[in-house]
């Protein structure tokens, strides 16, 4: 009965750490959404990496919103900026080439309510917080922080 109990705690603790980790970390903007993707597109290129691609998420949601039967409007504009770090993903994948699945790495401005946020994904424990920190710290440039 104990063992059963403790794996049960045990499941339960890991489903929380693997849900807490998933969460992503956002930063409020102060300013428009405009001038938030304006900061984050400033603050990658002034870390000196290339943005890739930019998704444009939210106009997507609202074009395709009526094809999927929804009426709901998530976001006034939602944003991601994809772009990758030579070093920084050399390091992470010479640590495990496997990394390579969370590459490129993304940046979001989304605008919700008249809220305007930016923010990334977390990432695991170990060498993937490399790419955790320049995220951070790119998206904290951009909000000033």
């Amino acid at each position: 009965m104990k063992t059963v109990l403790l794996g049960g705690i045990f499941g339960i603790f890991c489903a929380g750490m693997a849900a807490a980790q998933d969460a992503p970390v956002v930063y409020p903007f102060d300013g428009s959404f405009d001038d938030a993707t304006f900061s984050v597109e400033n603050a990658i290129v002034g870390k000196g990496l290339v943005i890739d691609y930019v998704s444009h998420t939210g106009d997507m949601l609202a074009r395709t919103a009526a094809d999927v039967g929804s009426d709901v409007k998530l976001f006034e504009g939602a944003d991601i900026f994809l772009f990758c770090s030579a070093v920084v993903s050399r390091s992470v994948m010479e640590a495990d080439p496997m990394n390579i699945a969370h590459c490129p790495y993304g940046i979001f401005v989304a605008e919700r309510e008249g809220q305007v946020t930016v923010g990334y994904r977390s990432y695991p424990e170990g060498a993937m917080q490399e790419v955790q920190a320049l995220l951070d710290g790119i998206a904290r440039d951009a909000v000033g922080k």
